[in-house]
């Protein structure tokens, strides 16, 4: 017979297999089980799990836990305990080289519970790839209909049947479904897809769903993102179909390999996921519903200000006051833009363990601080853990990214002033022309509307049109013949500019290499080398290469082979693993007048292969006068 652990507060009642630490029924507000009870495998309803790999090695699945159960903490305010699994380094064979705690909070008084897990690489591991680890929410799929992840993203959402081959068609994508026949007639012809429900970590924060009779909201709500790899611009998955409610603490996705946690042979380790707060809420009034969402929101803010928590066992979660904080202040300094120092106004500045420029973005082994500056540039992280980190930073507006010189040490109780910090962003000369807006995403440019054969409903007017399905075809829609050709000064980069560099389709339904083609006038080319900035916002097996004014071999100025793994293109994103290249490009290919660019997406066969394009930017040699 199983063993099981009950916890009650007289509010939330939590059922948890043991020793493994699973899940397996949450009652309140009158349903005896908001988990998908439906299920035998009890296992599969509330679970922490691991992707990982041998080095170069394949995937590997794995349900985390424990093998050994106690009580951490005990009183009359709260009970905390333990499902512990160690890690014997001499084992043989497949198992995760990890030992993992997890970790359930129930509190006197509270509408919910807290959940979090100690990693930890004892000395003498073998060495391994981890690539994402969740803990995973599987709901009532006969109550739970409505989904929540933002103010504007909220809708009534399929059933799991739908998805079957009888009542929904898979699409080129294999997460994406089309709706022929679902049970809920209007969402006949909708597509869904996990992906397209995707939140930057900076954008989330809380998401979940509402049931119906009784009417309850299951939250789950992130206090603070530090545990968290990839810092603020990383996309995770929130809710989709099932009905499921996530809590993604380290993943790949719309980055790739690049963000795998690789740990070397006896490497040792340890890191506190968490904790998160799951919330729950109720109301009797059918009509009120949408107020659970507005009461999970606000109670998010109330978890932001408590953390970190003074309530949680573990040594190694860290209270206020054994943590730190820095200040200081970021200004711009270019001065093909102003003479003087430009305020880094509502720049992202953060503290990670990276130590190279831009490298937070695939850093997943430490923990990661950011915030955003004021109006006049200044800024404080506070409740920092102890450590040395890199100083990085972006600004809205300018290319690159920021990294201090001097690394920051944070100390228990401490509080460090860096005083101004100055960014200088990539520059030799003055712009002779530019087209988009540096903000790390290919927003801005022109999204397409969806195809009527793949609408999802929730998009159709919403600022994240590109959040539909198929857009990349659509390219083929709007240049069938010939590729696209923007002419600086002329052309509108939010109607004539494709969000995507994509493959094009032909009639035989072969994908072919494009190229897009910049026209500019340059009424006086100095001699010297002039500097194209191409800041790429994503990229997915992609092959780039630049020409200027001819496509022969000798005019080529750039080439980069296999570019990305982001996958952003067929996931619905607008952004993904930011790069920036600098290309010189010599005056003597350059003509007095009329000149064109080629920039050539040259993998073909691939009908969601691309790139995003987030800025681009000719300048001239540092002695030429501005382009006007």
């Amino acid at each position: 017979m199983l063993q099981k652990v009950v916890l009650d507060n007289g509010i939330v009642k939590l059922t948890i297999m043991k020793p493994q630490g699973y899940l397996t029924s949450i009652t309140y507000g009158g349903m005896d089980n908001i988990l998908d009870s439906k299920s035998i495998d009890e296992s599969s309803r509330g679970y922490w799990d691991a992707n990982w790999s041998w080095p170069g090695g394949q995937d590997r699945y794995q349900l985390l836990k424990g093998a050994e159960y106690s009580v951490v903490n005990r009183s009359n305010d709260l009970i905390e305990v333990s499902f512990r699994n160690a890690y014997d380094p001499p084992t043989k064979g497949s198992k995760l080289p990890l030992s993992v705690d997890i970790r359930y909070i129930l509190r006197s008084g509270v509408s919910g519970f807290y959940c979090y897990a100690i990693y930890e690489r004892p000395s003498g591991c073998r060495e391994f790839d981890l690539a994402q680890t969740r803990m995973a929410f599987k709901l009532r799929s006969e109550k739970f209909h409505y989904m929540a992840i933002s103010d504007e993203k909220q809708r009534v959402m399929p059933v799991p049947q739908d998805l079957l081959p009888d009542r929904g068609k898979q699409l080129i994508v294999p997460e994406s479904v089309l709706l022929v026949n679902p049970i809920n007639p209007d969402l006949k012809g909708e597509v869904d897809d996990k992906y397209q429900y995707s939140m930057d970590n900076r954008d989330g924060g809380v998401h979940g769903w509402i049931s119906s009779k009784p009417v309850i909201g299951f939250w789950v709500i992130f206090p603070s993102h530090e545990f968290q790899n990839g810092g603020p611009t990383k996309q995770n998955l929130t809710a989709h179909t099932g009905p499921t409610c996530l809590a993604m603490l380290h993943g790949t996705h719309y980055i790739g390999e690049d963000i795998l946690a690789h740990f070397g042979e006896g490497e040792t380790w340890r890191k506190v996921f968490g904790p998160f707060f799951v919330y729950l809420n109720s109301t009797a009034d059918v009509s009120d519903a949408h107020s659970l969402w507005l009461d999970a929101k606000n109670q998010r803010l109330l978890e932001e200000e408590a953390w970190p928590y003074d309530f949680v066992s573990s040594p190694y979660y860290l209270s206020a006051k054994e943590r730190g904080s820095v200040s200081g202040r970021l200004l711009v300094q270019d001065r093909y833009v102003s003479d003087s120092l430009i305020p880094a106004k509502y720049a992202y500045v953060g503290l990670s363990a990276a130590t190279k420029e831009g490298a937070w973005q695939t850093e997943s082994k430490g923990y990661q601080f950011w915030v955003q500056t004021d109006s006049t540039g200044n800024f404080t992280i506070k409740n920092v853990i102890p450590g040395v980190y890199g100083l990085h930073g972006w600004v809205p507006g300018f290319i690159g990214d920021y990294l201090d010189k001097a690394h920051v040490t944070i100390s228990s109780g401490s509080h460090t002033e860096v005083g101004n910090l100055t960014y200088a962003p990539p520059r030799d000369g003055p712009t002779m022309w530019d087209i988009g807006f540096p903000d790390r995403t290919a927003n801005g440019y022109y999204v397409p509307d969806v195809n009527p054969m793949y609408v999802n409903k929730l998009f159709v007017n919403s600022p994240e049109k590109f959040r539909q399905y198929g857009l990349w075809d659509r390219y083929s829609d709007v240049d069938p013949e010939v590729d696209q050709v923007f002419t600086v000064g002329i052309s509108d980069p939010k109607k004539d500019w494709f969000f995507a560099h994509v493959d094009r389709r032909e009639k035989d339904n072969k994908y072919i290499p494009t190229t897009w083609t910049i026209k500019c006038n340059l009424k006086s080319v100095t001699r010297g080398t002039y500097k194209l900035r191409l800041a790429i916002a994503s990229a997915t097996r992609s092959d780039l290469k630049v020409h200027v004014n001819d496509m022969d071999e000798a005019r080529m100025v750039f080439q980069v082979m296999n570019l990305g793994a982001d996958n952003t293109v067929c996931r619905h994103g607008i952004h993904g693993l930011y790069r920036l290249f600098s290309i010189d490009i010599s005056s003597s290919l350059l003509v007095n007048g009329d000149n064109s660019l080629f920039l050539t997406q040259a993998r073909g066969g691939d009908a969601l292969c691309g790139i995003l394009y987030d800025y681009l930017r000719l300048e001239g040699p540092a002695t030429s006068e501005v382009y006007d």
